[in-house]
């Protein structure tokens, strides 16, 4: 092949590639009309929707735990559950790994939610047995948002229940009360695991700890504006993070926390027209490294400046799971903590459809300590420097596998037609002028 035939060809291999990512992120983020309308504020403009992971694939689940398909380590799953739904998944387990599997639900935006709504996800050995569960709820905050929780199964050979090899069972299930919104909740599935350790380290945890709350962080605010979920969580380290939020805007950061390190977060709306206050305004939540609910907070809103903190949180440490406090047992590994800021719809009526200014304060305090003994790679429950590089760039989750045409390609609020008109013009200029 010429040189000439070989750089068309190479052309051709790359608009081929850029026209099936362009048709891709058109298809991950393409709306129907009605689910455009209901994510509308009052003002009638378009609240950015739940970003899920664009690799995640389509799995239904089984009303019956003997019909649940099963769940592969490592990957990302979508399925919807309906009100009062309930659906089991399969995960092959051994006895040399400890097993997570989050759940993220994700209702429809401005719908009706009520105090005790939520969902609970859980693992269960072919017994029945519980394994290891969460129950995560809107608490407060009754308001539509994204929800996270996982289930675990840790090898334990003290202990004679969940510890055989072989079929456990995810089960989810949906708590909505009869006056909520009935609509489905999509669900965003994950299934890891973390190694064991090679010795037995500690499992009492420290009488006395810091838990006295730290000056606010020095240098002054920092813009970064805040991701659409998880997968496109936008990294911080240590500062203060300033962002516009808007009535029923949910919005993703994650903050890098090492072994022995202690995070302390906290938000702050700032001021407006004085109106009627809002309760439960602003939410803010934590969740870990496996996604799994820590902690979460609320404060009002009526115009004046209205912040928030979350309660001071132990160190990262392994033995911090043996604790029964969920705050505590949240904190069990090192690697990037999720905070998660919703500002509740019922703004828009008293203050309009328009962004409030967010600032959220981040503390890291203490230096990273050794990593306990594991016996293979922690994988995602370590921090490297390239996440500390990532913190302090604001990159996104989503960024760490996507390339500068994927980057262009999955520029927000292009259409996918004009994705693909610019591609191909982009493309066809370009071999017009080598040949």
């Amino acid at each position: 092949m010429s040189t000439q035939a070989g750089r068309r060809a190479g052309i051709g291999r790359r608009a081929g590639a850029l026209i099936a990512a362009a048709a891709a992120v058109g298809a991950a983020t393409a709306l129907p009309a009605q689910a455009v309308q209901d994510a509308r504020g009052a003002g009638g403009t378009a609240v950015p929707p739940y970003a899920f992971d664009g690799s995640a694939q389509r799995i239904r689940g089984a009303a019956s735990s003997l019909d649940a398909k099963t769940l592969q380590t490592g990957r990302t799953y979508r399925d919807t559950l309906r009100k009062d739904g309930k659906v089991y998944y399969r995960v092959d387990l051994d006895t040399k790994r400890n097993t997570y599997v989050s759940v993220v639900a994700v209702p429809k935006p401005g719908g009706k939610v009520e105090y005790g709504d939520g969902f609970t996800v859980g693992i269960q050995d072919n017994t029945g047995a519980d394994c290891g569960h969460q129950q995560v709820d809107f608490g407060s905050g009754q308001y539509a948002r994204p929800l996270a929780a996982y289930a675990r199964r840790i090898v334990d050979p003290d202990s004679s229940s969940c510890q055989k090899q072989g079929a456990h069972y995810v089960l989810v299930e949906r708590d909505s009360a009869a006056t909520s919104t009935p609509d489905d909740w999509e669900l965003e599935l994950r299934y890891v695991t973390e190694p064991l350790l090679t010795q037995a380290g500690p499992t009492a945890l420290p009488e006395a700890w810091p838990s006295g709350t730290p000056a606010p962080p020095a240098g002054g605010q920092q813009r970064r504006q805040g991701g659409a979920g998880f997968h496109e969580a936008v990294a911080l380290r240590e500062g203060e993070w300033r962002a516009d939020i808007r009535p029923g805007q949910t919005l993703f950061y994650r903050v890098p926390v090492d072994w022995g390190q202690q995070l302390f977060a906290g938000a702050e709306l700032g001021s407006g027209t004085e109106g009627d206050s809002v309760s439960n305004a602003l939410t803010l939540s934590l969740d870990n490294p496996a996604l799994g609910f820590v902690d979460m907070d609320t404060v009002s809103y009526d115009g004046k400046p209205a912040t928030l903190a979350l309660d001071p949180l132990r160190p990262v440490a392994h033995e911090n799971r043996t604790s029964y406090q969920e705050a505590t047992s949240g904190m069990r590994f090192a690697g990037w903590y999720y905070l998660s800021a919703t500002l509740s719809p019922e703004v828009a009526a008293e203050y309009g459809d328009k962004p409030v200014p967010l600032t959220l304060r981040v503390n890291v305090e203490g230096s990273p300590k050794q990593a306990p003994p594991y016996d293979a790679d922690p994988g995602i429950f370590s921090v490297t420097a390239d996440d500390r590089e990532a913190a302090a760039n604001g990159a996104t989750g989503a960024s760490a596998t996507t390339d500068g045409t994927m980057a262009i390609v999955a520029t927000a609020g292009i259409g996918t037609g004009t994705v693909l008109l610019l591609g191909l013009g982009a493309w066809t200029l370009l071999a017009r002028r080598r040949a």
